[in-house]
């Protein structure tokens, strides 16, 4: 568990220096291309990670998985637009901040429901506090003292 914590915690660390890249990026190329381009050089990435295989797994089972479950690449391109339209407006930390809000109240429904397969994590109002001390830490990013 701790393991999955810390890899999560790096992912987010890793999501906040992406989102500026690729900001930064799309100021020079344009928002749209540089979501291309952010898609493509994973493509490359991920194709050169499969002559080293990290996991076991086959593409050949692809047509055995429902079809709801290849729309991660369509949202994942939803994801880029919306982060890299979002952090030149709103900063990284308000728009990191907001992602996370969004991210934790998506989740929880997932988790009560077991959505996708997953397992259910049953609801609790602990959680739900969390979300609120989370959603008014974000609403106390947006006042400008």
């Amino acid at each position: 568990m701790l393991l999955a914590l810390v890899l999560a915690l790096l992912s987010g660390v890793a999501m906040a220096i992406q989102g500026s890249l690729n900001a930064a990026l799309a100021k020079v190329i344009g928002l749209l291309q540089a979501t291309l381009v952010v898609h493509l050089t994973a493509t490359v990435t991920v194709i050169l990670l499969l002559l080293f295989p990290l996991s076991p797994g086959s593409l050949a089972k692809i047509t055995q998985v429902p079809w709801y479950l290849l729309l991660g690449g369509i949202i994942g391109v939803l994801i880029t637009y919306g982060v890299v339209a979002s952090i030149p407006r709103a900063g990284v930390a308000l728009a990191t901040t907001a992602i996370i809000v969004g991210q934790v109240t998506t989740a929880l429904i997932i988790d009560h429901l077991g959505l996708f397969g997953l397992e259910k994590i049953p609801f609790t109002w602990w959680k739900v506090l969390g979300l609120i001390l989370l959603a008014s830490g974000a609403c106390l990013m947006l006042k400008r003292i």
